[in-house]
This record gives C-alpha cells, sequence and structure tokens, in this order.
C-alpha cells in the first residue's frame, strides 16, 4: 500500500476528530440549554442531605422581581435578636462605687483627699455585698444607684443626723461585652448607665475598619448567633437592628473577603471581587472584570451558578441583544455566586484546529516510516487471493 493511500485512509479518520471537536474542545463550556443541570448536587432540604438536578431558569424581569425580593427575604429569614427592654443600670459585682456623706469627710474619703474616686471607692464584692461604716453589710448587687443610696441613708440615720448622701458608680466593671472582628479597637466594652446599643458599641470600638462587611455582623447571645445588618442600620435607619446588648454578648464583624463573587470564563479577566457591603449587581461583576470578550465570548450564554443556600440554582441570561443588560444591572447576586460567560463556538473551532492538526500532520508524515510491514503483510494477502 502506498503512502498516498494511507494518509487517504487517515483523512476519515483526522476529519471525524474534527468534525466531534466542540465535543472534545479543551476548557469549559455549557452544553445546549435545558430547564434542568444534567448532573445531580448535593442539597438540604428539611434537614436531610440528598441529591437532585439543579433548575436552570432564564433570567427575565419577573425573575429579577422574585430574587429581589428574595434577597430580602434571605437576611430577615435569620430572625432579629429578641429584644431587650431598657432599664436603669444596677450595680454588679466589682463594680466601683462613690459614696459621699456631706459634712462628713472621714467617710468620705478615709484614705486621703488626693486619691482618685476610683481608687478610693468601695469595691463590691462577688457575693454582691459591700461594707460601710455605721452600717456594715449591705446586699449591693442588683440594685439601682438610687436605690442603694436609699437604703445607706436610711441605716446611717441611726448614727448620724439627717445625713446628705451621694451614691455614684465610679467604675463600670461588672457587665461587658465583647466587640471583635473588623473594628479599629476590638475587646471588650463595658456597659455603663448609657445604653449600650448595637451602634454604641461600634462606636466606642472606633467604627468598622475598611476591610469590614457591614452586610455580615452577628450578635452570639446565649448560644445563639443572631445577623445584624449594619447597612440597614446606617443607610436606611433600621432600628430595628440596633438591638440592646446585654452581659456577655459578643458582636462580631466579619471580614469583606467572605463576600466574593467569581466570575469566569469569556471575560476581560477572570478574578473574584469584593462585592460591596454585600451588595453586586450581574451588571457590576461583568464591568468590573474587563466586560465581553469581543472576539472569543457567547453573549448569548451568560450563567450565575449559585451553590450556597438549601437548592443549588442556574440563571441564564441572553446578553446577545443590549437591553438585556437592563436586566443585569437589576439581578442582585449573593455571596460566592460564579458567573460564568460561554465560548463561542467558532472559537471552540478554531481552539480544537490547533491542538489536532499538529497531530494529524504528524501523523501524516510519518506514514511513509510507521506502515512497511503493514504493506507488505497486505501485498501477501493480495496475491494470496490471487
Amino acid at each position: 500500500m502506498s503512502t498516498t493511500m494511507m494518509r487517504m485512509r487517515l483523512s476519515p479518520l483526522v476529519m471525524s476528530l474534527l468534525l466531534g471537536g466542540c465535543g472534545i474542545a479543551p476548557g469549559m463550556y455549557m452544553a445546549p440549554f435545558s430547564d434542568r443541570s444534567e448532573i445531580e448536587v448535593p442539597v438540604n432540604a428539611d434537614g436531610e442531605p440528598k441529591t437532585e438536578t439543579a433548575e436552570i431558569r432564564r433570567i427575565d424581569a419577573s425573575v429579577v422581581v422574585q430574587q429581589v425580593d428574595a434577597q430580602r427575604k434571605f437576611y430577615e429569614s435569620f430572625g432579629r435578636p429578641p429584644k431587650v427592654p431598657y432599664e436603669r443600670y444596677r450595680i454588679g459585682p466589682r463594680d466601683i462605687l462613690s459614696i459621699v456623706v456631706w459634712d462628713h469627710p472621714e467617710l468620705t474619703i478615709p484614705a486621703g483627699e488626693f486619691r482618685s474616686a476610683e481608687a478610693a471607692g468601695t469595691v463590691i464584692n462577688e457575693d454582691g455585698t459591700i461594707f460601710y461604716p455605721y452600717v456594715g453589710v449591705i446586699r449591693a448587687a442588683g440594685l439601682t444607684v438610687e436605690q442603694l443610696r436609699d437604703t445607706i441613708t436610711r441605716k446611717i440615720a441611726t448614727y448620724i443626723e439627717n445625713p446628705q448622701l451621694d451614691v455614684r458608680v465610679a467604675a463600670y466593671r461588672s457587665k461587658k461585652t465583647y466587640v471583635v472582628g473588623e473594628v479599629k479597637t476590638p475587646g471588650i466594652q463595658y456597659i455603663n448607665d448609657i445604653p449600650m446599643t448595637v451602634a454604641e458599641a461600634i462606636n466606642r470600638a472606633g467604627g468598622v475598619t475598611e476591610a469590614a462587611d457591614q452586610r455580615l455582623v452577628t450578635l452570639s447571645r446565649k448560644g445563639k448567633v443572631y445577623p445584624i445588618d449594619l447597612t440597614g442600620l446606617y443607610e436606611n435607619g433600621d432600628l430595628q437592628s440596633n438591638v440592646l446588648l446585654q452581659d456577655g454578648d459578643i458582636l462580631n464583624v466579619w471580614d469583606v473577603s467572605l463576600s466574593k463573587v467569581f466570575v469566569l470564563g469569556e471575560v476581560g479577566t477572570q478574578r473574584s471581587l469584593l462585592m460591596n457591603k454585600g451588595r453586586m449587581t450581574l451588571a457590576e461583576a461583568l464591568g468590573e472584570s474587563g466586560g465581553f470578550d469581543r472576539t472569543t465570548a457567547n453573549t448569548s450564554k451568560v450563567y450565575v451558578i449559585r451553590a450556597a443556600g438549601k437548592k443549588p440554582e442556574i440563571f441564564h441570561l441572553d446578553a446577545s441583544t443590549a437591553d438585556a443588560m437592563l436586566l443585569a444591572e437589576r439581578f442582585p447576586l449573593r455571596a460566592r455566586d460564579v458567573v460564568y460567560v460561554d465560548t463561542a463556538a467558532v472559537t471552540r473551532w478554531n481552539r480544537v484546529l490547533s491542538q489536532i492538526l499538529p497531530t494529524a500532520q504528524t501523523l501524516s508524515a510519518s506514514t511513509s516510516t510507521s506502515f512497511p510491514l503493514f504493506q507488505g503483510s497486505t501485498t501477501t494477502q493480495v496475491r494470496g487471493g490471487n
């Protein structure tokens, strides 16, 4: 068999590879559009893990409206911390009291007039009691300043005629909250006579840093975690998020690095993007990634793949027309979403050609040395047939 004949026999093989090139094209590409994914993915339904295919939904005006409403309900679904009614500060163990009895300096500053009120004050014991001259041991924990003043006045009146007392808290140390995460001065914030709200605690901690995600703030209270929307509080006046804090509460301002969106496929720059205060639209993600690659992108196949949540979802946008970008501008993304722009068919074809043609040329060039034994065997069979 001649080299020319062998090349003719190789040609159908090469052509079949080329014709099926889209199916073996390198890289990722989307299959023709359908309403369900081809593979099953893990989901969490009613607390029980199982697998099912993900729904693929076309992005239109109704879907955008549903997603905006769903995002609002998504944050509301976590619930809000129970409201704590405001009450006057009640004294507790380790608080330091300043007790002044007018016209009786020996009771007011027994250790010297040059000491600070905090240094010379009366420390409440761990069992909640204090000792005061002429009065003895008094239970102070759980009382307001006014209640303690009345108690001391009534007891000391036996020894001092018409006593005039003033009781103040010189140092608040019994009740505290913890403000941690992305604030300028994280640490302990002691609760005093000024109501300690979320905004007050963050203000005392110096405010949030540039790396803070104001949509991802959590309050830990008695073994439960509640989300706090600082964006709604600061920008929309949502006072329901500005709850009163209690002793032992932990307020954590999370890092914005957890709120990322990933843009892949035929865009200017494949990258991960940080959401601004937990907000980003599909158009913003595409724009910040350099937009579509005009030479390789299939703008009719733009996908948003959402794996977070109970059920993974896939959204499809046909952005081949300019007015479709109006939908992209309104479509809200969530943290960990993946935006993928598919490859144009001609681009996949060219990529297959660029990889298969060198192989085909190598096969063609090697036929003269690769098949002499096969040629001889074929010749023998032909002669035998004659």
